[in-house]
């Protein structure tokens, strides 16, 4: 199983144990891409998984720079506006940039989740 979506399954399943309902998975305009959308109580979370296998050289997380952090901001517009009338429900709620870390080190899974990791900055 490619690593990716071994890291996108582990974060699935510990959002969906903590309250989220996934409202999209790997979706992709174009260039633009977001890996989980997912709405809770509190609104609906774009989130950015990265994951590695151990050892690695850097914290996961930290590949979300700002230039990442712009295209998952770019990405979530297109999301909005193409999502408009299909999930009509879903419009006015908060949104939310988190990013999600998996480290596999054989057996072993890390996750850390960062809820509200960034704010978009509109340019």
């Amino acid at each position: 199983m490619e690593l990716g979506k071994r890291g996108e399954d582990a974060v699935c399943e510990y959002l969906i144990g903590h309250g989220h309902t996934v409202v999209e998975r790997n979706w992709r305009s174009g260039h633009l891409e977001v890996d989980l959308i997912t709405l809770d109580e509190e609104g609906l979370h774009f989130v950015e998984v990265k994951s590695r296998v151990a050892p690695y050289t850097a914290e996961p997380e930290l590949a979300v720079n700002a230039v990442k952090q712009k295209k998952i901001i770019a990405a979530s517009k297109a999301w909005l506006r193409s999502a408009a009338k299909k999930h009509a429900g879903l419009n006015g709620l908060e949104l939310f940039f988190d990013v999600a870390s998996v480290v596999f080190d054989e057996d072993n899974v890390e996750l850390r989740y960062f809820p509200r990791a960034y704010l978009p900055i509109y340019y």
